[in-house]
């Protein structure tokens, strides 16, 4: 999938409740095998502990080219130097979090399943729009988004569009040719080889 033209870029979330000491190995392990497009780092957690996640993510993601988004906190992706913020509130707070964070910065959006958030995140200035979850999964409303919402942003809209949550090697196949980014995240951590359970769903 990866080597045919137009096909999206890998868009890597660490695990939730990671600690710095357990996720600098996997993660080094992973930058090294996989072409990384962007690190995000979910925003759970005491503020002290991100600090350190948000440290060693920046030294490993950077030291390979990788840019580094935290869910959320502004003020620490100020703070230990990462290049922008994931949104999970669809269009609230971009307009925020561009002027805290400068023009240079990446102001990403969750949009759930919304065609409406998502449109309203891309005119607030959202550098790329988020939908999910593309698979079944017991997180969430339980909705799950229609193919034919990324059909339809593929044909209308220039702010590229990320695909996540309860993904498999058949959806990411269908989801390729319609997408920029897919996200990867609990579908591989939570596996006993992350870096084997990644090379299966990302051939």
């Amino acid at each position: 999938m990866t080597d045919q033209p137009n096909s999206p870029q890998l868009y890597l979330i660490t695990p939730v409740g990671a600690t710095a000491s357990t996720l600098g190995p996997m993660l080094a392990e992973v930058m090294e095998r996989f072409p990384i497009a962007c690190l995000r780092i979910p925003g759970a957690g005491t503020e002290d502990e991100l600090g350190r996640i948000a440290d060693l993510a920046r030294e490993i993601a950077h030291a390979h080219d990788v840019a580094v988004v935290i869910e959320d906190h502004v003020q620490l992706a100020q703070r230990h130097g990462l290049d922008g913020v994931h949104l999970t509130n669809g269009s609230r707070g971009i307009r925020h979090a561009r002027k805290e964070l400068g023009q240079d910065a990446i102001v990403g959006a969750f949009c759930g399943t919304s065609r409406h958030d998502g449109i309203n995140a891309a005119e607030a200035g959202a550098d790329y729009v988020s939908f999910g979850p593309c698979g079944a999964t017991a997180l969430g409303q339980g909705e799950i988004v229609p193919l034919d919402l990324f059909e339809w942003w593929s044909e209308m809209i220039e702010i590229p569009v990320v695909a996540e949550g309860a993904l498999t090697p058949a959806l990411i196949g269908q989801l390729a040719p319609l997408t920029d980014f897919i996200a990867l995240g609990a579908e591989i951590w939570a596996e006993p080889g992350p870096v084997e359970a990644l090379g299966t769903l990302w051939r």
